[in-house]
């Protein structure tokens, strides 16, 4: 049995109750119904958080296997971040960046080489041996890794998904340069943990063995897990935005001849 699998963490309850109120608070006092697509992306990223911060995936990655944490950053990164984007409306993003030195902020954070510098670091800094101990070790500082990557991933995906006349994303030519270059930080992270020879967290040596590998076998198993989804996931989103920008291009061409005539 899993030690800790049904473990419930009321700080990640809280905060996730809190998020689902303030977005549903923002909606009742507009007077105004989200749209079914950013009713089950908010949703979505509500319910990613409670599942991986939660449960058998967390003791997994707390206690026992390196790729289950790493399992856990992926979705923390790759898939939270951006169901947000898409589940807060221009409304929402903006009131919240009504302030001017807000906005200048926003504006400069979300810079396409600031955005991804910004994840870049936090990705490398976090899977350090050295930080990676410390936020296994003390909870406080697990705390901290997981706020400060889904913060950066955010910044990282806000160029090509948020909705805000503040801070507003790129175009879609722009998008389309920008997620070639997406998916490198985290596989050059990947890679470096794929190809190491020898253990980087050393923590992983001395826990229960759940699976028939061991602690080096499971590390180099966590580096494949984050290498494919940073190129996949990448690729999906240019795909997309490629289509949507080839609709907007014949939506233009349709309405110039009947504005001519």
């Amino acid at each position: 049995m899993i030690d800790g699998a049904a473990e419930i963490h009321l700080d990640v309850v809280a905060g996730v109750a809190l998020a689902a109120g303030a977005w549903a608070g923002a909606w009742i006092a507009r007077g105004a119904r989200p749209r079914r697509g950013e009713t089950a992306a908010f949703g979505g990223a509500l319910v990613i958080l409670l599942l991986v911060l939660n449960g058998p995936l967390h003791a997994l990655s707390d206690r026992y296997l390196f790729s289950a944490h790493m399992l856990q950053h992926l979705a923390l990164t790759l898939a939270v971040p951006p169901l947000l984007l898409l589940g807060l409306p221009a409304f929402m993003i903006d009131g919240l960046l009504r302030a001017r030195p807000l906005e200048a902020l926003a504006r400069t954070l979300t810079r396409p080489v600031v955005a991804l510098g910004c994840y870049a670091v936090t990705l490398i800094v976090w899977h350090l041996p050295g930080p990676y101990r410390l936020a296994l070790e003390q909870h406080p500082w697990h705390i901290v890794q997981h706020l400060t990557m889904i913060t950066a991933a955010g910044l990282a995906w806000w160029p090509v998904l948020a909705r805000s006349e503040r801070a507003p994303r790129l175009s879609y030519g722009a998008q389309i340069l920008y997620l070639f270059a997406f998916g490198f930080p985290m596989t050059a992270v990947a890679a470096m943990i794929t190809a190491a020879e020898a253990l980087l967290y050393p923590f992983y040596a001395s826990a229960p063995r759940l699976l028939p590998l061991d602690a080096l076998a499971d590390q180099r198993l966590g580096g494949v897990v984050m290498w494919v989804p940073a190129g996949l996931v990448p690729l999906a989103a240019f795909t997309i935005v490629f289509f949507r920008w080839v609709a907007s291009e014949r939506d233009s061409d349709d309405v110039a001849p009947s504005t001519a005539r």
